[in-house]
């Protein structure tokens, strides 16, 4: 059974936590271990995918205890494709972080803190992903946010303590809902196991079910960063060192979206919600995107992006069709890719531009063209152009709000196309003004970039 070697996605990020705490000292050691342990880790996620699509879902009882009573490890094509994808990112991200000298020991990395606490948020998002019993993927939810808490303060300084305060309120909030919602899924059924409750909460009066879901939504609806539950977000990522923002954005809001698809679809599956869904999924996109257009900042604009996207995600689930749920999974899967991406590439401007605010920034393309070609691709997969991942993950989800044809489906195809064109308005102020321009044209040019400019030194 696949399913048995499951925890060892866990269990290996908490060895290589343990292990880069002892090289508290030595930076290259310590990133060649996280590296190390990051990559056969990914190497057992994938042979846990191949097992999941060819033998279909396994499970496994931890410490003996079988299901429904003991700890549950699930192995599924969703759950194994969101550990590969995330593995994946994160392993890119460390070794983006390593390269731009984020654990060298400068302000935005502290050598003694960072390495171990990345890999415990790894432990924390694997665990979230493979857990078959609602109290377990409490404890990732908390693993993973107790780690995120340390990564979002990095360095210390007054603007990401501000941001670390309110990301920890607008955390705990939703963990203390979750956690109630728990205590009471269990004083009413006697179970927390997800393919049990599947059986148990159909026998609850419907009030009583009716409200566990709203609560199980709402706590995830916040993790996941969905309107009007994502007001915490763009004052948050935009503060942190680049590469703990690209792995937030990729990461951190998917792991709520993964909670909301199994809880929709196992413990409380049918359309008692999507209403409800359907609504906060159009003005996730609507609201969000509006935000993104209105912002200066490329970060807070990419923070605004990632709210928007998330309503795609809530968008396919809410339809409750097969096409609608394998198009959000497709979409889950693409967009943490490119969101981790484009963040990357703004860590990137920041580094080269001194600076990711538009007014400052001009002539970036032909300072470094590398650096233009790393934002235009994601940034038009993101827009959603053909040929790329983005336009096959937003035409599938079109396809379904236009198959299930009722009125407010016809809205969120609306809202989606929407959505899309005001994205590829965002990004392509982005390039039109931090990498087309000249400097001279920029609002409040900045220094450097203009002495660049001046001396021919700009082709480098």
């Amino acid at each position: 059974n696949a399913a048995s070697l499951a925890p060892l996605a866990v269990i290996l990020p908490f060895v290589g936590a343990a292990l880069a705490f002892l090289y508290i000292r030595a930076p290259r050691a310590q990133r060649t271990v996280t590296i190390s342990t990051l990559a056969p880790t990914l190497c057992l996620e994938a042979f846990l995918l191949h097992a999941a699509w060819t033998q279909g879902v396994q499970s496994a009882s931890l410490g003996g205890w079988p299901a429904p009573f003991g700890i549950s490890v699930v192995v599924v094509e969703f759950s194994s494709l969101m550990l590969v994808v995330s593995t994946t990112v994160r392993l890119a991200v460390l070794v983006y972080a390593a390269g731009q000298g984020m654990a060298g020991g400068d302000e935005d990395g502290p050598v003694s803190i960072f390495h171990p606490t990345y890999m415990i948020l790894v432990a924390g998002v694997s665990n979230a992903f493979l857990t078959g019993d609602l109290f377990n993927l409490y404890v990732g939810f908390e693993i993973l946010l107790t780690a995120s808490y340390v990564l979002m303060t990095l360095g210390g300084t007054g603007p990401r303590v501000r941001a670390g305060v309110t990301y920890v309120v607008d955390s705990v909030i939703p963990s203390v809902l979750f956690l109630v919602a728990i205590a009471m899924v269990y004083a009413a059924t006697g179970t927390v196991n997800m393919a049990d409750l599947a059986l148990r909460l159909d026998e609850l009066d419907p009030a009583t079910n009716m409200t566990l879901h709203l609560m199980l939504v709402v706590a995830f609806g916040i993790k996941a960063a969905m309107f009007p539950l994502s007001f915490w977000l763009p004052d948050s990522y935009p503060t942190a060192p680049a590469p703990v923002t690209a792995v937030f954005a990729g990461l951190l809001t998917k792991v709520g979206v993964y909670a909301l698809v199994r809880t929709e679809t196992l413990p409380f599956p049918g359309d008692r919600i999507n209403t409800l869904l359907m609504v906060a999924a159009v003005l996730t996109m609507v609201v969000g995107i509006l935000g993104a257009v209105a912002q200066i900042d490329i970060k807070r604009m990419l923070s605004f992006t990632l709210v928007s996207h998330i309503g795609y995600m809530v968008f396919g689930l809410a339809l409750s069709s097969r096409l609608g749920l394998a198009a959000t999974i497709y979409y889950v899967a693409h967009h943490t890719t490119v969101q981790t991406s484009l963040f990357l590439v703004a860590g990137l401007i920041d580094r080269r531009g001194g600076t990711t605010n538009m007014d400052r920034l001009g002539g970036l393309a032909r300072l470094s063209p590398l650096l233009a070609v790393l934002f235009f691709i994601p940034a038009m997969n993101l827009a959603g152009i053909p040929p790329f991942s983005g336009f096959l993950g937003k035409l599938g989800l079109l396809q379904a709000g236009v198959d299930l044809g009722t009125p407010l489906a016809y809205v969120l195809v609306a809202g989606g196309v929407l959505t899309s064109l005001l994205t590829l308005l965002a990004m392509a102020r982005v390039w039109n003004r931090a990498f087309w321009r000249t400097p001279e044209d920029a609002e409040h040019p900045d220094p450097v970039l203009l002495a660049v400019a001046t001396d021919g030194s700009a082709l480098r």
